[in-house]
């Protein structure tokens, strides 16, 4: 299964819309938001994305609350099954316990891929291009055996998107 990961989009919604646009192109069948959405914009583009889609809140998104029940939100740590494969949804780092096959956080604003006893940590960084001049965005591929995760890089005032791959072997498959 593939899953299209973003995060910290904050007002960026131009930015969000190509990063749906290119995971929905490139296969995405579900798709996550970590958190700092902040734009009601970015709510209706995941609504309207054709895909299921989860979202959880960030430190940034308190006044979305309002929509809690328009929009497929939740709160953190948000426990969840995909794939055969239990994921864990934060926006704050605050609960990195291997509780989970996967654990999916935003709020550094800094991709990040980690393999740790079995578990596969994932930022998928910034779309917002805040911190730096990149916007980024997330595929992980679930597989019985394997994660594979893509992670997608795009320079600010330029149309090229470099990808960067990365595979790691699942030990223990249910």
């Amino acid at each position: 299964m593939k899953i299209g990961i973003i995060s910290d989009t904050h007002t960026k919604v131009k930015k969000t819309s190509r990063a749906l646009d290119v995971l929905i192109k490139d296969g995405a069948e579900f798709i996550i938001h970590a958190g700092d959405i902040v734009e009601l914009e970015t709510l209706e583009l995941l609504k309207n994305c054709g895909l299921k889609y989860i979202a959880v809140y960030g430190n940034n998104d308190a006044h979305l609350a309002q929509y809690h029940n328009d929009y497929n939100l939740v709160q953190e740590p948000y426990f969840f099954k995909l794939a055969n494969t239990k994921f864990k949804l934060m926006h704050l780092p605050f609960y990195m316990l291997p509780d989970a096959d996967v654990i999916i956080f935003g709020h550094t604003h800094n991709f990040d891929s980690d393999f740790k006893g079995n578990t596969l940590f994932l930022n998928s960084g910034e779309v917002c291009a805040r911190s730096k001049p990149i916007s980024e965005w997330v595929m992980l591929e679930v597989n019985k055996d394997e994660f594979l995760v893509t992670h997608y890089t795009k320079v600010n005032k330029n149309d090229n998107i470099k990808q960067t791959y990365y595979k790691y072997k699942r030990e223990h498959c249910e």
